[in-house]
């Protein structure tokens, strides 16, 4: 009786033994094989069979991983105080890679990240963190590409989501733009206060040349006034135009 149940733990022992052989990845899994300690091969997606005992297996997501890097303390190569932070997407593209030459992928590649954000920010200015935040996120992912590469991780995109000020320097760049708007509006006046000049300085030397046109204008300044609500009008009388009507006056006979 005691042989029967030495049988029946044995068979059952042999099937677990024998349905553990079998796994099942999903499209975006990949199993990294190890023989006894060594590196075998990368198995998967769909159904692979591990031995047991003598064969270990680890498994590998190679979707596309978004991670939030913390926010940093960064000083701008302007001496500005500012706290950054930013997400980056990466994947894994060899397995073998992540698995041997890293212990943890994943707080590899965030450490890496937070150091390089910190290291490439603090060698700009305030004014490219703000206005050129398309370079320096394909700066952050060169350098974070090629120091994840021997780990078999590819970074895809960097972007830099947040770039927070104290209350003091938002003062101080409210300022600076509206004086700097102000001192546009004041070249902006004095280019048209320079053009006016010129043009009315052409003008005069227009009419300067032409007596008669010097005339017209100012009989067509005569009937602008004349038509403005006013009982009296007093005017000038321009000596060049004494001289043009002496010059038309016949001389009496004497």
């Amino acid at each position: 009786m005691s042989g029967s149940y030495f049988l029946l733990a044995v068979l059952v022992f042999a099937l677990a033994l024998l349905f553990s052989m079998f796994r099942v990845l999903r499209e975006y899994e990949r199993a990294v094989v190890f023989l006894l300690g060594r590196f075998y091969r990368v198995k998967g997606p769909g159904l692979i069979i591990i031995v047991p005992v003598i064969q270990q297996m680890v498994r590998v997501d190679i979707r596309t991983v978004v991670m939030d890097v913390p926010t940093q303390d960064v000083i701008s190569r302007d001496n500005v105080s500012v706290k950054v932070n930013a997400v980056v997407y990466y994947r894994v593209v060899d397995s073998q890679k992540a698995i041997i030459n890293v212990e943890n992928f994943h707080a590899a590649t965030s450490q890496l990240a937070q150091t390089t954000l910190r290291s490439v920010l603090g060698q700009h200015e305030l004014d490219d963190m703000l206005a050129s935040r398309d370079a320096l996120n394909q700066a952050i992912q060169d350098i974070l590409d090629q120091q994840t590469e021997n780990w078999g991780i590819k970074v895809s995109n960097v972007e830099i989501k947040h770039v927070d000020l104290n209350e003091s320097m938002i003062r101080a760049i409210a300022k600076q733009a509206e004086s700097e708007r102000e001192r546009r509006a004041k070249v902006i006046h004095a280019l048209g206060e320079q053009e006016a000049a010129e043009k009315l300085a052409q003008a005069a030397h227009v009419l300067a040349g032409e007596p008669q046109a010097l005339q017209l204008r100012y009989l067509q300044t005569l009937t602008e006034i004349a038509g403005e609500n006013s009982n009296t009008v007093v005017f000038p009388l321009p000596i060049e135009l004494l001289n043009y009507l002496r010059s038309k006056t016949p001389a009496p006979d004497s």
